[in-house]
Formats: structure tokens, C-alpha cells, sequence
């Protein structure tokens, strides 16, 4: 049978193109215990055999292994780890329907979409925040679980017309799921976090779900939506309440609901604003906004604005990071070695969380900076016991080889002792 026989016309560069898109991201094995390097070891017959099947339509889905990863607010989180052929036929659909989903998604709504980041919505959400004195946070208990399967193929279908990635789409929501102790788990309902395909379904859905009926019946009140994490503007508490309640209910008639303790309401305090108030700071992608210290541009002078910088829990997580690498007793390695390895983690750290209020950086870093301190104090003789001498010896370094670690590259050399 040629190309042309097939009941569907997919291209095998849709296939090679995927692959090459899924080996960026890497991941882990699914059910099948396969790698990413033991299917490139067979790449040519593998794609083959998985472009033949998705052509012919013959193509199902192996169920997803489950994997439990903790929450930064504590508890479990489920991932859903498709194999690596999986994840390949997952994203030949999505870089097929993504162009025309995403097309349709609006401007605030941030979450796993092409030209748009959290930093943007980090952004946004300052402005409006300044503007605004009460915010809606809100956060949807459970989403990736709970999605009602009937309304969102109601939504794809609507605006996805091929054949092809409708029926695949289809399959991969009702994939079981196999448990860790192997147990298998059939699903009627949700699209399981984890999968390349889901993040743009659950977009599909919240468009319909919140944003779009936003837009109808609040057009005057700002919001801005990553994945399952929103925030909308308000005027007035009394405004807040009313919106909450009327979002519950939204929600509700969607098969989901509001978390009860995400969910809260805050007022945006800052040196004008001066309401008494219990909750006068929210954590969102990372970042912390509540009541700070500022100093003004045109005139130097301090006053207290309301302004995003790293949350606490996002530092517990950087220097658990860290942590976990056991530096200090890594005396078998160079100092070489050790740049190469913490560098990549320093950078992505510096690039998103030093974007506003940098400064706010200060802990972790002066965390890495006592980390290598005692790392020399183990490996060379000279600073056993010794840490002030040890961190006079990484003070001058950090001046002389300021290239050598990321933060000591952009001026964010903190103190040693």
C-alpha cells in the first residue's frame, strides 16, 4: 500500500518533524520501559511503523504509567507518561491542530502557548495590579482529572475539522492509565498532565469554560488565565464576592470546581491604599505580589507599592535543588565541574525569577555561594575549619573570574560568609 492508499493523508516529515520536537523536550520511559536513546537506536523502523499506523488509522494509544511528583503546596501530583512513540504520534496531532486552536484562544489567556509566557503574565498582572485594588485568585480544583470528555470534543470539534486528529484525539482520552504497583485504571474523563496533547485540550476547554464567558458577561473587568491558575481585577470586595459566586457556579455547569483553599480574594495594599485587610498578597507562577518597598525612578524616593518578587516557595524549591546535587561532598570534582553543572539551573533561575525585583534572589544565591564554600572547605586542606578563609578565597574569585558562575557573571556575586 503507498502513501497514497492510506485512509489518511499524513506526510512522514509530519512524523520526523515530531520526533525531532519530542527529543528536545526529553522525558521519561512509559509503560514500556523504552528511552528516547533506545528508540532513536531503531529511529527509521520506528517512525515508519508509527507513520504506517496513523495513516491507515490502525494507530491506538498505549496506556499512560502513572507517576507521583509532589506539589510545591504539598501532597501528590499524578503525571500521566506516555511512551516515546506516544509522545511522537501526540505531537504530529497538535503541531496539526495547534495553529488552529490557538488562533482562537484570546490574548490573556498565557498557559503553554506559542509566543506567550508565564514572564508575560507575570507582567500583566503587576500593571493591572496597580490599577486595580481587589484581585480574584482562582484556581481549579483537579483540572487535567476532571474534564468532561463530551464538552470538549463539542469545543475541538468546533473549530478542528481534520479527520485524523478528531479520532486520535478521541483515543487518547479514554487511554487507561497504569499505576505504579500496576494496577490499571480506565478513564471516562480528564486528559491526563503529562501528555503532549493535553495542555492545549485543557486551553481548548477553558477558553469556552471561563474565557469566553469572561468576556460575555464581565467584558470591563481584567483577567488573565494560565492553564488551570487565573486571576481576575476587581473594583470592589462586594465585586470580588459576586464574581466568585457567579464563577462557582459557571464551573459547576462545566463538570469542575473552584478549589476551596486556592481560591481567595485579596486586596492590593500598598502606600495609598491602606484598607485593613487579612489577605494582602498572592503567590502566581512563582512570584510573590504584596506590599513592598520601591524607590521612584524620577527622584530616588522609597514608597510602597504592591509588586511581584520570588516567593518563598519557589526559593524552598531552588535550594532543594541544590540540595539534592550534594555539592559539598563532591570533592572528586573540579571547580570547572562544578560551574558546568549548576550553571544551566543559575541561569533559568536568574532569567525568570530576577526579572522583577531581582534582589529578591539574594537567599538562594548566597545559599549556592555557602555551598561552595563548603565544598572547599572538604576538598583542599588550606580551608579545613576554615571559612572565613574560604570565603575571602571565593570573594577574590568571584572579582577575578566573574565569568566562571552565572550570578557572579551578572553582578549578582552576594556575600561567601
Amino acid at each position: 500500500m503507498t502513501a497514497i492508499d492510506k485512509p489518511f493523508k499524513i506526510d512522514q516529515k509530519q512524523v520526523l518533524e515530531a520526533y525531532k520536537a519530542v527529543k528536545s523536550s526529553g522525558g521519561a520511559a512509559g509503560v514500556d520501559g523504552q528511552t528516547l536513546e533506545e528508540f532513536e537506536a531503531d529511529l527509521k523502523n520506528n517512525l515508519y511503523k508509527l507513520w504506517n499506523r496513523m495513516s491507515s488509522g490502525s494507530y491506538f494509544p498505549p496506556p499512560v504509567r502513572a507517576v507521583s511528583i509532589p506539589k510545591k503546596s504539598g501532597g501528590q501530583r499524578i503525571l500521566g507518561v506516555p511512551t516515546v512513540g506516544d509522545r511522537v504520534a501526540q505531537m504530529v496531532v497538535k503541531q496539526a491542530v495547534e495553529p488552529i486552536l490557538d488562533a482562537v484562544f484570546l490574548p490573556d489567556s498565557y498557559g503553554y502557548r506559542p509566543g506567550k509566557s508565564a514572564l508575560d503574565a507575570v507582567g500583566i498582572t503587576r500593571k493591572r495590579c496597580w490599577k486595580y485594588d481587589w484581585v480574584l485568585e482562582f484556581d481549579i480544583k483537579g483540572l487535567f482529572d476532571n474534564i468532561d470528555h463530551e464538552l470538549l470534543l463539542r469545543a475541538v470539534r468546533r473549530h478542528v475539522k481534520c479527520t485524523w486528529a478528531l479520532l486520535y484525539i478521541e483515543r487518547w482520552l479514554t487511554a487507561p492509565m497504569v499505576r505504579e504497583d500496576g494496577t490499571r485504571v480506565e478513564r471516562d474523563r480528564g486528559t491526563p498532565q503529562g501528555g503532549v496533547i493535553s495542555p492545549i485540550l485543557s486551553n481548548t476547554f477553558l477558553h469556552y469554560a471561563f474565557d469566553l464567558w469572561m468576556t460575555r458577561n464581565y467584558p470591563d473587568l481584567p483577567w488573565c488565565r494560565y492553564a488551570d491558575d487565573g486571576l481576575v481585577h476587581c473594583r470592589s470586595e462586594k465585586e470580588a464576592l459576586a464574581l466568585k459566586a457567579a464563577l462557582q457556579t459557571r464551573l459547576a455547569e462545566c463538570h469542575l470546581e473552584l478549589h476551596p483553599t486556592k481560591t481567595q480574594i485579596i486586596y492590593c495594599k500598598d502606600g495609598k491604599r491602606k484598607r485593613q485587610y487579612p489577605n494582602v498578597k498572592f503567590d502566581f507562577l512563582g512570584y510573590c505580589f504584596r506590599p513592598r518597598l520601591a524607590k521612584r525612578l524620577r527622584d530616588n524616593l522609597l514608597f510602597c507599592g504592591f509588586n511581584p518578587a520570588v516567593a518563598s516557595s519557589a526559593m524552598k524549591a531552588m535550594r532543594e535543588t541544590i540540595r539534592q546535587l550534594n555539592l559539598r561532598r563532591q570533592s572528586q570534582r573540579s571547580l570547572d565541574d562544578i560551574a558546568r553543572l549548576i550553571n544551566p539551573l543559575l541561569r533559568g533561575w536568574i532569567h525568570y525569577y530576577g526579572r522583577f525585583a531581582p534582589s529578591g534572589l539574594s537567599p538562594v544565591l548566597r545559599y549556592v555561594n555557602l555551598t561552595l564554600v563548603a565544598w572547599a572547605m572538604r576538598k583542599f586542606k588550606r580551608f579545613k575549619g576554615r571559612k572565613v578563609r574560604a570565603g575571602r578565597f571565593f570573594e577574590r574569585l568571584s572579582k577575578e573570574r566573574a565569568d566562571l558562575f552565572a550570578h557572579w557573571k551578572v553582578g549578582m556575586t552576594g556575600v561567601f560568609c
